[in-house]
C-alpha cells in the first residue's frame, strides 16, 4: 500500500491587532501599544481611524509605526493606499468600497502587504487573491460593537478556504479570548482583534498573553 504524503504542520494562528476607531491621546495609546507588543508576538497592527482628516492619520502613523516596527510588527493602514505609501506603512487594507486590490498594488508597489475585506464571500476572496492580495479577511464571525456589520459568515468558510486556497485568511469580528481557539482551529491564519485587546479588564499586555495561550492550544 502506498504511503500517504505527510503534510507539513500548519503554522500557528497569529494575532493581528486593530486600533480603536478613534484615539484621543496618541501618547497614551502608544504606551498601551507598547504593553501589548511587549507581551507576545503580534503579526500586524492595522491603524484604522474613521472620519478623521489626513493630518490625524499621518500623526497616528508617525507615533505608532515606530513602536510596532521595533517589535517586528507590520503596520497596515486602513482604506488609503496613497496615505499608506506616503507615510511609509508596510501595507494597506482595502474594503469593498475602497481602492481595488490592483490599484492598491499599483500605488504601494510589489513589496507592500495588501489585504482585502471579503465579508462572507469566497467569490470576493478568490477575486482578491487573483488580483494579488497577500491576505483576505472574512467576518464578522461574532457580534461586535467596534463597527457596524451586516455579514455573518460561518466558521466553515475558514475551513474551506484553508483546505482549498494558499492565500492566508484573517478572521475578524467579535473575537475574544474565549472564542479565539475555535476560530483558529476552524482555519484562520490570523485573528484580528480590537476591543478584545484594548478593552481587556487586565490591560492589553494581559490580553495578548491570554490570546497567545488560547491560539497555542487551538490544535
Amino acid at each position: 500500500m502506498a504511503r500517504q504524503p505527510v503534510l507539513p504542520p500548519r503554522p500557528p494562528c497569529q494575532l493581528y491587532l486593530i486600533t480603536p476607531p478613534a484615539i484621543e491621546d496618541l501618547d497614551a495609546f502608544a504606551g498601551l501599544l507598547e504593553q501589548a507588543l511587549s507581551a507576545g508576538p503580534v503579526a500586524a497592527l492595522q491603524i484604522r481611524l474613521k472620519d478623521v482628516g489626513d493630518d490625524v492619520v499621518r500623526a497616528a502613523v508617525a507615533r505608532l509605526a515606530p513602536v510596532a516596527q521595533a517589535h517586528g510588527t507590520a503596520v497596515i493602514l486602513n482604506d488609503r493606499p496613497d496615505l499608506a505609501r506616503a507615510t511609509g506603512c508596510d501595507g494597506v487594507h482595502v474594503g469593498q468600497d475602497d481602492a481595488s486590490v490592483a490599484e492598491a498594488r499599483r500605488i504601494m508597489g510589489p513589496d507592500a502587504m495588501i489585504g482585502a475585506t471579503c465579508h462572507d464571500s469566497r467569490h470576493l476572496a478568490m477575486e482578491a487573491s487573483e488580483a494579488g492580495a497577500d491576505y483576505v479577511a472574512f467576518g464578522a464571525f461574532f457580534p461586535t460593537d467596534t463597527k457596524e456589520t451586516t455579514h455573518r459568515p460561518d466558521l466553515i468558510e475558514l475551513t474551506i478556504w484553508q483546505e482549498t486556497m494558499e492565500v492566508p485568511c484573517v478572521a475578524i469580528g467579535g473575537i475574544t479570548v474565549d472564542n479565539a481557539a475555535q476560530v483558529a482551529a476552524a482555519g484562520a491564519d490570523f485573528v484580528a482583534v480590537s476591543a478584545g485587546i484594548w478593552k481587556h479588564p487586565e490591560g492589553p499586555g494581559a490580553a495578548v498573553r491570554a490570546f497567545d495561550a488560547a491560539l497555542a492550544n487551538a490544535f
